[in-house]
């Protein structure tokens, strides 16, 4: 009887982290190349009465058994890299990526990668992200230059005086396992040992997406979708209330049986 205290704990405990995740996903709904994440959960232990395969009295086989679980645990989260829909910025210095692959950033000592691609110019001429870090490799434009322009293939060109230059080529970073990367805020990521280490590339080649200059990547955030799970983890979580509920009546009329 107290085993489905403890089982129905564990799942209000779950539906909890489900809202959390929920919320977060539709918070971040107008973020720039957000992703959203999904919550893997599993069962815990099972009481097992009897083994499936054990001998019975008449000494036949039986082909089931008796397990009583103890209830679920959150295994972990992952990140769904969908693709977010495309808006047009008319920003020359914005890029979205369309396919796989990260931006590389810089800071001091940090290196992270990121899908928002709102990128633009500090006091040097160098790209930098919102937040002041440097895209990898360096991509500095003149003071003077005109016309900027980058194309499917990462390729940056500009004009100086009626001069066309070309200037680096900006690259791309892909992970044999995105969804182990380590979500750092800010629209950053980390490389992880779950990840693998970074293959770098060029746009368009080795499996890497293409660059779309003056867009951005915008949320791959359903909403519909995402009321819908809060709505599933709602009910969910009432459910386990009530069948607590139902354990401590049962109890009470246990011990009404002594009275």
């Amino acid at each position: 009887m107290l085993k489905a205290f403890y089982s129905s704990a564990t799942g209000m405990r779950a539906q909890e982290l489900m809202i959390d995740n929920t919320a977060n996903n539709l918070a971040n709904v107008n973020t720039t190349g957000f992703k959203k994440k999904h919550i893997n959960f599993a069962d815990l232990l099972y009481d097992t009465k009897t083994p499936p395969g054990a001998a019975s009295a008449n000494g036949e086989i039986k082909p089931i058994g008796l397990q009583i679980g103890s209830g679920v645990r959150a295994v972990g989260t992952t990140s769904l890299f969908a693709q977010g829909t495309p808006t047009e910025t008319g920003i020359d210095t914005h890029m979205a990526i369309e396919g796989d692959g990260f931006f590389k950033v810089t800071q001091a000592n940090t290196t992270a990668y990121t899908r928002d691609g709102s990128f633009t110019l500090n006091d040097q001429g160098q790209m930098v992200t919102g937040d002041g870090y440097l895209l990898d490799p360096q991509v500095t434009i003149p003071q003077q230059a005109t016309n900027l322009s980058i194309s499917s293939t990462g390729v940056v060109s500009y004009q100086i005086d009626g001069v066309s230059t070309v200037g680096p080529t900006i690259q791309l970073a892909r992970f044999a396992n995105p969804a182990g990367l380590q979500n750092m805020g800010s629209n950053l990521y980390m490389e992880t040992a779950a990840s693998g280490p970074e293959i770098l590339g060029q746009p368009g080649q080795q499996g890497n997406g293409e660059i779309r200059q003056r867009f951005i990547e915008g949320s791959n955030v359903e909403v519909v979708s995402e009321l819908v799970s809060l709505i599933t983890a709602q009910r969910a979580y009432e459910i386990n209330s009530r069948a607590i509920r139902a354990g401590d009546e049962m109890l009470s009329s246990a011990s009404d049986l002594v009275r």
